[in-house]
């Protein structure tokens, strides 16, 4: 698992553990069911303690991203995922009809909104 962190970034270590590893989920390439390396082998290979990645962790078990079982280790959930994908997607339509509803009401026509979302995909 590919985890890099930042130093020079104000999110903590372990927000940025979490936010990575559920984009990792989110995007598939941690797929249904799949282990995730113990807390002390990442801890290990990141260089931080134990305690940032299990708070990490929770935070992911918490949000039903994996679960845990005692001894055997932490796990990608499998039923989850659809309706976490479908939640978001909810909340991007909200944010959409937010933008179309202020644009409409500054004037910006269609054409203009779709380059600056153009733009703002790209980045």
């Amino acid at each position: 698992m590919k985890i890099l962190l930042s130093n020079s970034s104000k999110e903590p270590f372990y927000n940025q553990i979490y936010g990575q590893i559920k984009s990792m989920i989110l995007s598939d390439e941690l797929k249904d069911g799949e282990g995730l390396p113990s807390m002390r082998k990442l801890a290990r290979d990141l260089g931080v303690s134990v305690i940032t990645i299990k708070r990490a962790y929770d935070e992911l078990e918490k949000e039903s991203f994996i679960f845990s079982i005692v001894g055997k280790g932490s796990f990608v959930s499998e039923n989850n995922i659809a309706l976490i994908k479908e939640k978001k997607m909810q909340a991007v339509e909200e944010q959409l009809q937010a933008v179309v509803a202020n644009s409409k009401e500054i004037g910006i026509s269609l054409q203009e909104l779709q380059e600056m979302l153009h733009i703002f995909y790209k980045e």
